[in-house]
């Protein structure tokens, strides 16, 4: 889950490499729990960039938009099982939902093949 204020590593070659989540688009405010929107696997987030690399695509400061491919909380799927992952993690995209770096690194879950983000799945290393 992730909400305002969530930290999350940035997992391809745009530059950034640590973002804070501001807004989310997507997602759900967890059936009534709370007030609040959260975000899990494949849902869009606005995020300010905390920590970049200075040659980067993506400058420290700058405002960007991220599809979530990791989380900690785990994620149920249909089949019953779950996954989780050890870190929260993000990737930057377009306006067009495409991602702006070439490459994306570690795994990312098979949900975004579900919410159409097939460049993201076809660019990472794994998808579990």
């Amino acid at each position: 889950m992730i909400q305002q204020q969530t930290r999350v590593d940035i997992c391809d070659n745009t530059g950034a490499k640590l973002a804070m989540c501001i807004k989310v688009l997507r997602g759900s405010s967890s059936k009534g729990k709370f007030k609040r929107r959260v975000a899990t696997v494949g849902d869009i987030i606005i995020c300010a960039v905390k920590k970049s690399i200075p040659a980067g695509e993506v400058k420290q400061g700058e405002i960007i938009r991220c599809v979530v491919v990791r989380t900690r909380q785990p994620t149920a799927r249909p089949d019953g099982s779950y996954v989780r992952f050890d870190r929260n993690a993000a990737v930057v995209i377009d306006k067009e939902n495409n991602p702006r770096g070439t490459r994306i690194f570690g795994a990312v879950a098979r949900e975004l093949r579900d919410k159409n983000f097939m460049k993201i799945v076809s660019l990472a290393s794994e998808v579990v």
